[in-house]
């Protein structure tokens, strides 16, 4: 299974790539938006995990695109630091499987991204 990391945070991709790597998963990773729409467009990942935060297209806009533009049902997990309850009303609008507040714990991301690829 083929998950895309979105992270602009050098450190948090790498955690969250590293670990799930250590669970069989290839992972692709992008830094940016831009990057992130691209790689989505090209290689049709399995899963897509994506922050909020990142620099040319948010994580939101990043799926509206794919919600609209590329008519795809991936599942998608946003992480971010924030808790905001109109990030989560457009979360709900954009069929986002999940959202884990940063800090979050990497078995529950795990049983999670398990539970959406079975």
């Amino acid at each position: 299974m083929n998950i895309l990391v979105c992270e602009d945070n050098k450190l948090s991709s790498l955690v969250i790539s590293t670990v799930l790597k250590r669970q069989g998963y290839d992972i692709e990773t992008a830094s940016d938006g831009n990057e992130a729409i691209e790689k989505v467009t090209k290689g049709k990942p399995d899963l897509v995990i994506c922050d909020i935060n990142l620099p040319y297209h948010s994580g939101l806009e990043l799926v509206r695109y794919m919600r609209t533009e590329l008519r795809s049902d991936i599942p998608v997990i946003i992480v971010s630091a924030f808790s905001d309850p109109q990030v989560k009303k457009e979360v709900m609008e954009l069929r986002i499987s999940d959202y884990f507040v940063k800090p979050f714990d990497t078995d529950d991301l795990i049983k999670r991204i398990r539970s959406l690829l079975k």
